[in-house]
């Protein structure tokens, strides 16, 4: 997992060379001092008021809202002494197959003026490898984790699944039926009728929380959800990256080895926005909204339009403790706004 500053978007040359202090503020519940007086007795009381970052995925709770997206934050390993984990809510790890992947051949990854191309193709070391390699060092990160499950094949993804129910480290898993870099006819979550039977099949299997990420390359992605959450998903993700293609005009091939990849970044955060708004407006269900996330004021857009928590992702590349940051513009605007339970954002849309 390398980490890179993205030139042509992102201008950090503080934070690049900015050291975390040696003893970091948590992000637990801050006390906020409202004084309140008493004329009758002329003087002052103190009402103390907890603020509470905390949210729930049905029943797998956050201290905080920010879950670091799959991909981008390798196996949390990687990110010690870079990050404060105290301000994550959970680190979703690199999707895991049943067999080790390679990944797609080279560039993997395409800057353009307004956001990332990338073709990375689920190079991973296969469901054995992490059990062996990366699960032991994950569970003992001072953050919450979520195991992203990939395959090709119902069989794939059950395989998976039914091993990590033995995993009582893991309390939720996140399946990716939205991978848009791995040759597929169809993904899962292109067809209603496909999503809700490889849910329904999973669901079965374990009674960790499922976090369904589903793409946004459909028709109609309440349908989507809608079939993810009456299959038994505890929370839809959404979104996963678009299609997208760029083509060097001087050679006539495409920047990316695979041809094409997925695109995020700042570009996609209205279409993402979008499709938050229409999934929560229509479905009672959890979401995880992501796409485009920058910043605190991102992350209150996406929870306005009915995220219960929001995902980070290619700022990650940039910025690793990006999440310090939302952390700190969400208390500001909950205490400008007289706000004690990020949750009572939710959905709050004035329209």
């Amino acid at each position: 997992m390398i980490h890179f500053a993205l030139s042509k978007l992102y201008h950090y040359p503080h934070k690049s060379k900015a050291k975390l202090p040696k003893n970091p503020l948590p992000a637990l519940p801050i006390i906020s001092i409202i004084d309140k007086t008493d004329f009758s007795r002329n003087w002052l009381f103190l009402v103390i008021k907890s603020m509470n970052l905390a949210v729930k995925l049905n029943n797998f709770e956050l201290p905080t809202p920010i879950i670091c997206a799959s991909g981008t934050f390798g196996y949390g390993e990687e990110l010690k002494g870079l990050v404060n984990f105290k301000n994550i809510g959970a680190i979703t790890t690199k999707t895991i197959t049943p067999q080790s992947r390679a990944g797609n051949p080279p560039p993997r990854i395409y800057e353009t003026e307004y956001g990332v191309m990338n073709s990375i193709g689920l190079e991973n070391p296969g469901l054995e490898g992490f059990l062996e390699e990366k699960l032991p060092k994950l569970v003992k990160l001072p953050v919450k984790s979520i195991v992203s499950v990939g395959g090709f094949s119902q069989e794939d993804y059950e395989g998976i699944v039914k091993k990590l129910e033995n995993e009582k480290e893991i309390e939720a898993l996140e399946l990716n039926l939205s991978c848009p870099n791995i040759k597929m006819k169809k993904m899962f979550s292109q067809n209603k009728d496909a999503t809700y039977g490889l849910v329904k099949s999973l669901r079965a299997f374990t009674k960790k929380t499922l976090i369904v990420k589903i793409t946004p390359e459909v028709e109609d992605i309440v349908e989507i959800a809608k079939a993810a959450r009456d299959a038994g998903a505890d929370a839809i993700s959404l979104v996963n990256t678009f299609f997208a293609l760029g083509i060097n005009i001087e050679t006539k091939k495409p920047y990316l080895g695979s041809i094409y990849g997925g695109y995020s970044s700042r570009a996609i955060k209205p279409l993402a926005l979008y499709k938050v708004w229409q999934v929560a407006r229509n479905i009672d269900v959890p979401i995880v909204g992501g796409g485009g996330i920058e910043n605190a004021s991102d992350a209150i857009e996406f929870i306005l339009a009915g995220a219960a928590a929001i995902s980070i992702g290619t700022i990650n590349l940039v910025y690793p403790n990006s999440a310090t940051d939302i952390v700190k513009g969400l208390k500001d605007y909950m205490k400008r706004k007289k706000i004690s339970d990020i949750n009572e954002l939710r959905g709050g849309m004035v329209s």
